[in-house]
């Protein structure tokens, strides 16, 4: 039986690094993105160079609805791999931002990631072979002030995929949350406009995807790229939560202000 995997937010950035790691291991790839005309630019490029079948699902994965729409279309499939990397930040005051963006990115974050992960988990647990991979941020491990809704969902993705691992345990499936630093996708060009940011402890897309698929492979659980990002994923443990929350804001200030 064909194996299939599927990648949401895959038309750009860590999303696109993954389709190709999974075409590379001949995986048949599903992709899930809201920009169709990146979507179709994309496929007719990949079905020249690689041989698996591509198929494209145009999305608005904030849509209550879009989580169950794939599922049935892709029921049917043996998919093997789910890879839920669909997101976006938003920069700003919570009292001063936009709330039908910061509702969007509720649902795409955690509704969108709960309900993919609840639908394709059970064909993965009665057929005992599956893994999912969750994008969480190192933004999971700490509060976020200009940030809010961001940081929040991240750690509700970090949560949910520690808890759902833990459940699965012999089951043959495993779940995977990557939590990576800053890295160079067009998330750092949507939450601002800045050129000169904080440049420090940057990682490429291509590195983060490769660490994250090989983490997801051997059934990791939680898969941070870098040693200082590892490091920083602890802070909170050594400084009161009140001063991490400070220094948060002082590099968001930093990083993201005009």
């Amino acid at each position: 039986m064909e194996k299939f995997s599927i990648v949401t937010g895959g038309a750009s950035g860590l999303g696109f690094e993954f389709v190709k790691l999974l075409l590379n291991d001949k995986y048949n790839v599903v992709i899930v993105d809201n920009d169709k005309k990146e979507l179709n630019n994309i496929k007719s490029k990949l079905d020249l160079k690689f041989e698996k079948k591509i198929i494209v699902l145009h999305k608005n994965l904030s849509n209550p609805n879009s989580s169950k729409e794939i599922f049935n279309e892709l029921k049917n499939k043996n998919v093997e791999i789910l890879i839920n990397n669909a997101g976006f930040g938003l920069f700003g005051m919570f009292n001063d931002t936009d709330w039908e963006i910061e509702r969007n990115m509720i649902m795409v974050h955690v509704m969108c990631t709960t309900e993919m992960t609840k639908l394709f988990l059970k064909n993965m647990i009665k057929k005992k072979k599956g893994k999912i991979l969750n994008m969480a941020s190192l933004a999971a491990f700490q509060p976020g002030p200009l940030m809010s809704i961001y940081y929040s969902t991240k750690a509700f993705i970090l949560h949910f995929s520690e808890s759902i691992a833990n459940e699965l345990k012999g089951s043959g499936v495993s779940v995977t949350v990557l939590c990576p630093g800053q890295t160079r996708t067009n998330f750092q060009k949507k939450v601002s406009s800045k050129e000169k940011k904080i440049n420090f402890n940057f990682s490429t897309a291509e590195e983060v995807a490769k660490y994250g698929y090989n983490a997801m492979m051997n059934g990791k659980t939680i898969a941070i790229p870098g040693i200082i990002n590892k490091i920083l994923s602890t802070i909170h443990r050594f400084i009161p939560r009140s001063l991490a929350t400070k220094v948060m804001r002082k590099i968001q200030e930093k990083n993201r202000n005009s």
